[in-house]
């Protein structure tokens, strides 16, 4: 990601002629970019709205699994809430995959912000939190 990361910092100063010791982030909000690592998170952040809201495909639905799903859990207070479960990895590669990650992320954002019924809302609110 630092690549990406590079690349983007490049354009944006080549977007607003700046010099190579410039400070950029205030220009990267400027013209809305997120930084990669976060655009990453958010794009997260999205498919896993569309997930819980029943708007994705069905081969990403079945990549994650709400923690009222496991029936070990059915009885206990964390079964009642939005959260999903997050498995459990052997590896810190494995922590890339979207089966970890998704929850993950979806799981640190505020409930209010996962409880918004509007997906354009909830890009304005996720664009906006510092969680991002």
């Amino acid at each position: 990601m630092d690549v990406l990361q590079r690349v983007q910092n490049v354009s944006d100063r080549m977007i607003h002629k700046l010099k190579s010791h410039d400070h950029i982030s205030t220009y990267l909000q400027q013209l809305h970019w997120l930084p990669v690592r976060y655009r990453a998170q958010y794009k997260l952040c999205t498919i896993m709205y569309t997930i819980h809201h029943g708007q994705a495909p069905s081969y990403l639905s079945e990549l994650v699994r709400t923690m009222d799903s496991r029936s070990s859990r059915s009885g206990l207070r964390s079964a009642s809430t939005t959260n999903y479960a997050v498995p459990r990895l052997r590896t810190k590669f494995g922590e890339r995959s979207f089966s970890y990650s998704g929850p993950a992320v979806w799981n640190a954002l505020p409930h209010e912000l996962r409880s918004v019924d509007s997906f354009s809302a909830f890009k304005k609110l996720l664009k906006n939190i510092s969680l991002i």
